[in-house]
């Protein structure tokens, strides 16, 4: 169907199964102030069109609404433009940001558009799209009578899938999600997941007969009226996942830097058990670490059982006490004292006690390069362990690498059982955070770096 020629918009209302589209080419140019339910109440009828009806849907395209609202600034700068309208960076694929808008909108350059506009100017997404949806939705009905749905639209692309298509930013009197849940199929099967984007699939379609090039921003869809409420409903904003449900908030080098940043010290722990599944999807990440001589010096021992760390603490904690009271002659005031702070490996639910195996060492006869060997060796560890830590992260538990088990080697090797030449590099304490990590501070980076 043509965008100006309506598929017999006048039959009677068709089955659920079927509707019309077509597209109002008789809009002016609109500008800031202008009153678009007029132009669009008056593009309805113009050159034959019927006009519109209750239950009518409006396909209205985004940028029209934000030409008379006024979202037109001067911005010499596009990017600056949308460092203005940015909340959250998604990703970057160079000069591409998908970024989340301050309409909590997650697309490229915050919805800020340079085309259709005069040089040196761009065009704002509006700034309440479901407030501007019930307005227009509210004009439409003082001039015309009719009970409309309006579905503001603009154009996206999508993970994972080539191309782009319009989806509702803003909606009145429409129901913008068909939930499914607990209804069931044609087979008799329970749907447990499936909640439809009604809004979504309406803004494509009229998308089809607005074109992209054509200069028609507005469309009309009929036939469909159980999709349209006589209230305005929770608007379009109801589309958007919030943070806790979407799995998939940040690009991948976006997520990598966001991983480590998040990757803090935690000393209390709820008592959720720990997932093993999680924590040897971080074992995994750790033992991509680089090493040595194509080596692979990482073994990490999990401590899963309440037994297998009692041993362990308790036979460090014994060794702690006799070098305290025999090497550094306190008394047992200050030996208990001190070795509370030991406490953190205790309190955790999970510990990992990470091990360094240097087989395939090179053997030097002088210290200065059997040392520096070693150090690689250490090196290569230190990154398995940090690899570990950001990847726990990643899980949403908080950890502590704590270097207690370095100091008593002999010990952890003989409570764990452990061969000869497995060297622990510390022990890491695994868990949920009991409460929130204070925020890091910033650390300038010209600080720790020279430029030569």
């Amino acid at each position: 169907m043509t965008p100006n020629t309506p598929t017999t918009p006048d039959a009677p209302a068709a089955p659920t199964s079927s509707y019309t589209v077509w597209g109002l080419p008789g809009i002016p140019e609109i500008g800031p102030g202008d009153d678009l339910a007029a132009a669009v109440a008056e593009a309805a009828t113009a050159d034959g069109l019927p006009g519109l009806r209750d239950g009518d849907v409006l396909l209205v395209t985004s940028k029209i609404v934000s030409k008379a609202e006024g979202r037109l600034v001067a911005a010499a700068d596009r990017e600056a433009a949308i460092d203005a309208e940015t909340v959250r960076v998604v990703a970057r694929r160079g000069r591409t940001r998908i970024v989340e808008n301050r309409q909590g909108l997650v697309m490229a350059a915050a919805g800020v558009d340079a085309s259709n506009t005069a040089p040196g100017t761009v065009l704002l997404l509006p700034e309440d799209p479901d407030a501007s949806a019930r307005a227009l939705r509210d004009g439409i009905r003082r001039r015309t009578g009719a009970e409309v749905a309006v579905v503001v639209t603009d154009t996206f692309g999508r993970p994972w899938r080539n191309g782009l298509t319009d989806v509702a930013i803003g909606a009145a009197g429409i129901a913008v999600l068909d939930d499914h849940r607990g209804r069931t199929d044609s087979h008799g099967n329970a749907l447990a997941v499936t909640v439809v984007a009604t809004a979504d699939e309406l803004a494509a379609a009229g998308d089809l007969v607005k074109g992209k090039t054509a200069g028609v921003p507005v469309a009309v869809l009929r036939g469909l009226p159980g999709v349209t409420t006589a209230e305005d409903g929770p608007g379009a904003r109801a589309l958007v996942r919030t943070a806790a449900d979407d799995m998939f908030r940040l690009g991948t080098s976006e997520a990598v830097r966001q991983a480590v940043a998040l990757r803090r010290t935690v000393r209390d722990f709820t008592d959720e058990p720990v997932d093993a599944g999680a924590v040897r999807r971080a074992v995994a990440a750790a033992v991509t670490a680089p090493a040595p001589h194509h080596t692979t010096p990482w073994r990490f021992v999990l401590l899963e059982s309440e037994a297998a760390r009692g041993k362990l603490l308790d036979a460090m904690l014994d060794a702690w006490q006799t070098d305290l009271r025999e090497l550094d002659g306190w008394d047992e005031g200050r030996i208990n004292r001190r070795t509370r702070r030991g406490d953190v490996l205790r309190r955790a639910p999970y510990l990992v006690v990470p091990c360094l195996v240097a087989e395939g060492a090179h053997d030097y006869p002088d210290l200065r390069r059997g040392a520096a060997e070693r150090e690689m060796f250490v090196v290569a560890m230190g990154a398995a362990v940090q690899n570990l830590l950001v990847a726990l992260a990643g899980e949403g538990y908080g950890s502590a690498w704590v270097s207690s088990t370095m100091f008593c080697r002999d010990t952890v090797r003989q409570a764990l059982d452990l061969p000869d030449g497995w060297d622990a590099m510390g022990a890491v304490a695994v868990g949920r955070p009991a409460s929130v990590p204070p925020q890091r501070p910033e650390r300038p980076v010209d600080a720790f770096v020279q430029v030569r």
